[in-house]
């Protein structure tokens, strides 16, 4: 009895074909041609069947914003490594907060619309609660540089902005009369420079300032809706107890970017997706608000790091609807 031993290795697939025929030595060249050819298609038939699968499922499609003050720790330790896994995420739009001295996150307006074009992040706004009358133009000239389109003012500016560590709650002094002439003078310098200039809401603008007037109403019906608008941070409107669409209707067209962070059952803050606001109810009104553009923001992690958040709430995106 004469053995055949025939080894064929394809990837990570071995096949052994053991011929036990004493004959196939003897046959003729006609027979040995027919058979060459059928184990050639056998083989063909069985590397086409083991063809490996590749398991490794396809990355979100990118979309989507990431507000990074939810990422400010890392940022400021290494802005490069942070950046990466944002968009490992599957974020395409960032929003800076971590302006200081002329640089964010510690790199020049150039150096960091680099590396953001690098990672294939687009600046979209910067939160710049540094902003005075005295260095206004110099921030909108970074801004510019950086790439940016909008200025954000996110509290009460030039030393108005209140916050008591020991209650954790946040208020402002000089009223809304006041808050809104400064707004209109900003909004008028960054409109000139061709940047659009929002206010990012808390919940403390839904009380009355000292002279009745409900803060954020009186910013909304005072501001010059040509050079000012907002940036609706929609858990802070929760948590103040107003409802997003009913601020909509109010005031369509105003609120040009969304901050979309969830509320847990304890009313903390909570990636996307896994609270209790209903979001659908709100995006389906995305275009009576004006919203160009939204971020995921999460101010405080509490059973996860901020890194993880991030893709937990992308996620939390996509179930929802948001693209």
């Amino acid at each position: 009895m004469i053995l055949v031993h025939i080894y064929i290795k394809f990837s990570k697939f071995k096949f052994q074909i053991t011929t036990i025929n004493k004959q196939l030595l003897a046959m003729k060249t006609n027979h040995l041609l027919k058979a060459s050819l059928v184990f050639s298609a056998f083989i063909a038939l069985t590397l086409m069947a083991f063809k490996p699968i590749n398991k490794t499922p396809n990355p979100d499609k990118p979309f989507g914003g990431l507000a990074l003050y939810t990422v400010r720790d890392a940022m400021m330790k290494d802005a490069r490594a942070t950046l990466e896994k944002v968009a490992q995420a599957g974020y395409v739009n960032v929003e800076s907060a971590g302006y200081n001295n002329g640089k964010f996150y510690n790199l020049s307006p150039a150096d960091f619309k680099t590396l953001l074009d690098e990672m294939k992040l687009t600046p979209i706004s910067a939160h710049q609660g540094s902003v005075t009358f005295a260095n206004v133009d110099q921030q909108i000239a970074d801004l510019k540089a950086a790439g940016f389109k909008y200025f954000v003012v996110p509290v009460p500016p030039m030393g108005t902005f209140i916050y008591d560590p020991v209650k954790k709650g946040m208020g402002m002094k000089g009223g809304a009369k006041a808050l809104a002439e400064t707004l209109n003078i900003l909004g008028a310098k960054c409109k000139a420079a061709g940047l659009e200039l929002l206010y990012h809401n808390h919940d403390f603008e839904f009380a009355k300032d000292g002279e009745g007037n409900v803060v954020i109403d009186y910013l909304l019906e005072h501001c010059d809706a040509s050079i000012v608008n907002f940036q609706m941070d929609l858990y802070w409107v929760t948590k103040a107890g107003a409802d997003p669409v009913e601020y909509f209707k109010r005031y369509p067209g105003r609120f040009k970017i969304w901050h979309v962070k969830d509320m847990d059952v304890q009313g903390r803050f909570a990636p996307v997706g896994n609270g209790k606001i209903d979001f659908k109810r709100i995006l389906a009104n995305k275009n009576l608000s004006g919203m160009q553009y939204y971020f995921v923001e999460q101010d405080a992690c509490f059973n996860e790091t901020p890194l993880e958040a991030i893709v937990i709430s992308h996620k939390g995106l996509a179930n929802i609807g948001f693209k």
